[in-house]
């Protein structure tokens, strides 16, 4: 494993000769490269044409096909193809696509994540998964409903100022940064770990009212800043961009939360168990942090379709296992008591 003084300034490719095996290097790099045309698109806006108008379509969700989200989704599977995935799971796909009957390395992509944002010049990304597979498990699902601890690569791209690259393959949480000059990904950053303490939360509030009673809880605790049993002042930052929000807490820590609420089609949260929160929680852990459903982790949980959703809390382990705490009523009276955290026992 490359040592972190001399993985700083290395091109991608050159890194990810020295971290891991040629087959998932292979995918890695052609997604990141197919990333650079598409942020050269996203960076021209609307001198590239209406880039956020729909398309007269509509995915698996039922939200409207933009004319960048059909452009993303054939570019990556182009590239996924040729750099030799075995399959291909992709938001804009029933069902998965068979490159490769052996078997190999399989590939779940949420193409463009936030495509909403497009026209508003909020970031927005591109979120994949790698998993390997047997010859056997090719020809069907199986070989992606599977947990979330068999990835072997994760990472996601977001398309900002900076577009960057955050991944993993299972030897910590690394960012690369594309060099627009030189049209190249360079390591920028070495195995970072989330930071903890952070006094912020992101999380919808405009949903307060149908969240189930731990989440109400939580907030509520937080909104009370210095004055409620956490004893501090909280922030919230809601970017509804979900790279956008996962860059902002392993770069700052903090707690992101999209749970299960009691809206329609909202029962098992929002975000989509494969391809958004499996690799989040991978590159969430690999740095130090944590990513549960709430209760349990994401990472051990077998996906029951492949489109499925799951509520997704990730961000600071302290801050995750707090949640936790509140779903299963753990917590001591000292810390659900107001009175306690105004009169400043309560520091956590």
């Amino acid at each position: 494993m490359t040592e972190p003084h001399e993985a700083i300034g290395l091109t991608l490719p050159a890194f990810l000769a020295r971290e891991t095996t040629p087959g998932i290097a292979a995918l890695i790099n052609a997604i990141a490269e197919t990333a650079i045309g598409i942020s050269l698109t996203i960076r021209q806006g609307h001198l590239a044409g209406a880039l956020g108008a729909d398309t007269g379509a509509v995915n698996l969700d039922g939200d409207s096909q933009k004319t960048l989200d059909v452009l993303a989704d054939e570019a990556f599977s182009a590239a996924i193809e040729a750099a030799g995935a075995a399959a291909i799971l992709s938001e804009e796909l029933e069902a998965p696509r068979i490159l490769r009957e052996e078997g190999g390395l399989v590939v779940a992509i949420d193409p463009l994540d936030g495509s909403s944002n497009i026209d508003t010049n909020v970031s927005i990304g591109t979120i994949f998964s790698i998993l390997p597979a047997t010859a056997s498990d090719i020809g069907g699902d199986r070989a992606f409903l599977r947990p979330g601890h068999a990835q072997v690569a994760a990472g996601f791209v977001i398309y900002g100022p900076q577009t960057s690259l955050v991944f993993t393959t299972g030897t910590g949480t690394h960012m690369a940064t594309l060099d627009p000059l030189a049209g190249s990904f360079r390591l920028t950053r070495h195995a970072v770990l989330v930071p903890e303490g952070s006094p912020e939360f992101a999380i919808n509030a405009s949903n307060y009212r149908h969240w189930h009673p731990p989440i109400q809880a939580y907030i509520d605790d937080c909104v009370e800043g210095d004055e409620g049993p956490r004893g501090k002042n909280f922030n919230m930052r809601w970017i509804a961009s979900l790279v956008a929000d996962a860059y902002r807490i392993i770069v700052r820590g903090g707690v992101f939360l999209y749970p299960a609420d009691n809206r329609r089609g909202y029962e098992r949260g929002r975000l989509r168990h494969l391809y958004e929160a499996n690799p989040i929680a991978f590159l969430v852990e690999q740095a130090g942090g944590a990513a549960t459903d709430g209760v349990n982790r994401i990472l051990d949980a077998i996906p029951s379709g492949l489109h499925v959703r799951i509520p997704f809390i990730f961000g600071s382990f302290d801050k995750v296992e707090r949640v936790r705490r509140y779903h299963l009523g753990t917590m001591t009276g000292a810390e659900q008591s107001p009175l306690f955290g105004r009169r400043g026992l309560l520091r956590a």
